[in-house]
């Protein structure tokens, strides 16, 4: 059987998410500070809250999209299919338990 392993380091799907989770709050700080400077009767400021509004939803998106691939390949990492981690040790334990039954069962044989 192959393992397949993610790359780590530059590129990989957790550098990723933490560059887009970088954009995301810088993003959020910009965002902010244009909505204060609108409150406050900045005209532009108001114009321009709508672009820094989808500029955010963008970023807000990519964040949570890295976010999912990383928890994926952690999940996969982990040996977890469906929600459930797969223990190789202990179904090999309870091969031999039942193997060792049948054996014992089967005397005449």
């Amino acid at each position: 059987m192959t393992m397949m392993v993610p790359v780590r380091g530059e590129g990989s799907s957790e550098a990723m998410l933490s560059e887009a989770l970088l954009l995301y709050r810088t993003a959020a700080e910009v965002f902010a500070t244009v909505i204060e400077e609108a409150k406050s009767g900045d005209a532009k400021a108001a114009r321009e809250a709508q672009g820094y509004a989808k500029e955010f939803q963008k970023a807000l998106l990519t964040a949570m999209q890295e976010r999912q691939k990383v928890e994926q390949l952690r999940k996969q990492d982990a040996g977890i299919a469906y929600d459930y981690a797969l223990d190789f040790d202990a179904a090999r334990d309870e091969i031999g338990r039942r193997l060792a039954r049948l054996r014992a069962a089967g005397g005449g044989g």
